[in-house]
């Protein structure tokens, strides 16, 4: 199973639509489990992305960030146990 975690800002209108795009590509089940976390709420976090957001990770990795790269994120798809 992949921890799918998306770095955004509230109020972001870009995030929203990155998280239901990737929402759809994960599906339901997969889609329940991604945690949205603030690129604000950590020094380092935001000094390495605060200008990027939104960024998806997977298990810690970098994806992709400002548009969702549907051929990187169906990689970790398919990877995962």
């Amino acid at each position: 199973m992949t921890d799918w975690v998306v770095l955004t800002r509230p109020d972001c209108t870009l995030c929203e639509e990155f998280v239901a795009e990737l929402a759809a590509l994960l599906g339901p089940e997969e889609a329940a489990r991604v945690r949205l976390v603030d690129v604000d709420a950590d020094a380092d976090t935001c000094r390495k992305y605060g200008t990027r957001i939104p960024v998806l990770l997977a298990d810690g990795d970098f994806v992709c960030h400002y548009r969702v790269d549907r051929e990187r994120v169906r990689r970790y798809m398919t990877s995962s146990p």
